[in-house]
């Protein structure tokens, strides 16, 4: 509304975070194992990877004996329950959970993908401008190998011996949460994590490899102990991602998780995503997602909150991005209202005496209020008029969405369209992935939706600049619609798959934005202004995350061996292994 609401911009200044102030502050220097982290956690030579003893530190035990731990599963548990939670970095080292994943994540996947967009104008010549900030960037790598994968290798070994299934479970998780680094920066450290006589990095084929190996693990594991305790859910307490905390989910979500992995490399390594696409959607497999109920979520449990709420809702920091004012508002989608809430009134910026900034006056010449209203990325304005625009609906105790039905059904509708299987039901599935949504959204029935001839909408910025209001309006990228049409060439097909995609999985921006450079759809928005220096095709796109720059000086060997594995210059413009520029059916 029209009155004044203070805005505290302080947050402890969350983006001058220095990598040295990630040193563990608590008694987790043990060292009855000890993993060569250090060798690649730039800075970090204090908490160097000491990851024994979780059951001593761990805050969840507090209050119970040993006897306890181990009677409840506590002890073996609670590693895994890092990961699960560290997936989406909700891990407090000392200062906080949420601001990590806005630069972790928020200020860079889910804006590059085209999901979400800061208002505020003392970031928008950074990342939004391809000025890649190191201090940012370089978050992602440095806390999933200090403090998440190390919880999984701690898990690994902890139940090797006594709990399989929970091997299998973290296995899984590992998977999960590393596919996601690769898919960021390129090659990684995963199959040496953990060996005591070095730690070398794996390019990005090995790494993929890799993974599916680690499924094939950990689905015999948990169909093993599933054989022998059919009605034993050991886990089910610990259990925060599936819905009903029972094996068979885990068995869907890796199938469908290899089928995610599959469809990656299909560009580059045909047989191998046939093959493994296959063993997915084998039904003697165990089956993968397919109801709207059937989703993969972090959900509230064991203490857990939604860090894109907290900068959502408290911070007021998650605004629409531009395009997906493009193609929800073009689509007339039913999915808008549940994905964003309408704009208020603009304000001009004030500043308090103490720096905060304050909402002033309104701003009477720009008529968008009650509108959904997005931000284009690249603009480089310093202004912050753009915070009464939509916000995203997720609130800190919305689940976080890992995987669901709908992309599971666009995922099977893109290897039928390759011929992997059910070639010739790709329209079938691309349906239900579209319908699957609408449900989990509550959305309504999606027969109309799936008739429309609708197209996806110019921009039109609301501010512009003085004497130049339109100047970062921009035409709409793309004439695809939502229905279906069989006699339409493949690319095309691909685009509606990739696109309804794209939006179904909102608003999980890492994986949107790995499809959306694998496919090359949704087609986005260019940036306004490009300052990467010559090193990101604005046309293209920044296509990935720079390695911490501090591994040049704390570790010149392994940054060496990552940048010879990755093939190209450590910049935003280099592709990654199943990143190749088109579609090869």
């Amino acid at each position: 509304g029209s009155g004044r609401v203070r805005y505290t911009n302080n947050k402890k200044f969350r983006f001058q975070c220095q990598i040295h102030i990630l040193i563990e502050r608590n008694n987790m220097m043990k060292k009855d194992t000890i993993y060569i982290i250090s060798l690649f956690i730039a800075g970090l030579t204090i908490f160097s990877s000491c990851t024994g003893n979780f059951e001593e530190y761990n805050t969840k035990t507090t209050g119970y004996g040993e006897d306890k731990q181990i009677q409840d599963f506590k002890l073996y548990t609670n590693p895994i329950d890092i990961v699960e939670q560290g997936i989406y970095f909700n891990y407090d080292w000392g200062s906080g959970k949420n601001w990590p994943y806005q630069i972790m994540q928020n200020l860079s996947s889910d804006m590059f993908c085209g999901y979400f967009h800061d208002f505020n104008g003392s970031f928008n010549d950074k990342n939004s401008t391809y000025n890649l900030n190191d201090g940012w960037t370089s978050t992602t790598w440095i806390n999933t190998y200090g403090y998440i994968l190390p919880a999984a290798q701690k898990a690994i070994d902890l139940n090797k011996d006594l709990y399989p299934a929970f091997v299998g479970v973290t296995k899984i998780l590992k998977v999960e949460l590393m596919h996601r680094i690769a898919d960021l920066y390129g090659p990684i450290v995963y199959t040496q994590f953990g060996i005591k006589t070095g730690s070398d990095p794996d390019d990005l084929k090995t790494a993929y490899y890799a993974f599916f190996s680690d499924l094939d693990d950990a689905q015999q594991l948990i169909n093993d102990y599933i054989k022998s305790a059919p009605n034993n859910n050991t886990f089910a307490d610990a259990d925060i991602l599936t819905q009903g905390g029972t094996y068979p989910e885990w068995i869907k979500f890796s199938n469908s998780l290899r089928l995610r992995l599959a469809m990656r490399i299909s560009n580059v390594d045909r047989t191998k995503a046939e093959y493994e696409a296959k063993k997915a959607l084998d039904p003697n497999n165990g089956g993968v997602l397919e109801l709207s109920s059937e989703i993969i979520q972090v959900s509230g449990k064991n203490g857990y909150t939604n860090p894109l709420g907290e900068i959502n809702k408290g911070w007021l920091e998650v605004h629409m991005n531009a395009n997906m004012e493009s193609y929800l508002l073009g689509y007339e989608d039913p999915r808008t209202q549940k994905y964003f809430e309408k704009s208020i009134e603009a304000y001009e910026n004030e500043i308090d005496d103490n720096g905060n900034y304050v909402y002033g006056e309104t701003r009477k010449d720009v008529n968008y209020y009650g509108q959904y209203k997005g931000i284009r990325q690249g603009t480089g304005t310093t202004h912050n008029y753009y915070k009464g625009h939509s916000i995203s609906t997720v609130t800190p105790n919305t689940p976080a969405i890992l995987m669901t039905a709908a992309e599971v059904w666009f995922l099977r509708a893109e290897a039928a369209l390759r011929g992997y299987v059910d070639a010739g039901k790709e329209g079938e599935y691309y349906k239900k992935g579209v319908q699957t949504s609408f449900e989990q959204w509550g959305a309504g029935s999606a027969d109309l939706y799936l008739e429309s001839q609708n197209t996806p909408a110019g921009y039109k910025d609301a501010f512009g600049k003085e004497n130049n209001p339109t100047i970062y309006d921009i035409a709409a990228q793309s004439n695809v619609t939502p229905k279906w049409e069989d006699a339409v060439a493949q690319e095309e097909k691909l685009e509606k798959i990739a696109v309804q995609k794209w939006l179904a999985i909102y608003p999980e921006g890492c994986e949107a934005w790995a499809e959306q450079r694998r496919t090359g759809y949704p087609k986005l928005f260019e940036v306004y202004h490009n300052n990467s220096q010559g090193t990101i095709d604005s046309k293209t796109g920044i296509r990935r995350l720079i390695f911490p720059q501090a591994l040049k000086n704390d570790n010149p060997t392994q940054y060496n061996q990552l940048l010879r594995l990755l093939g190209g210059a450590d910049n935003g413009g280099t592709r990654l292994w199943w990143d190749v520029g088109r579609n090869i059916f």
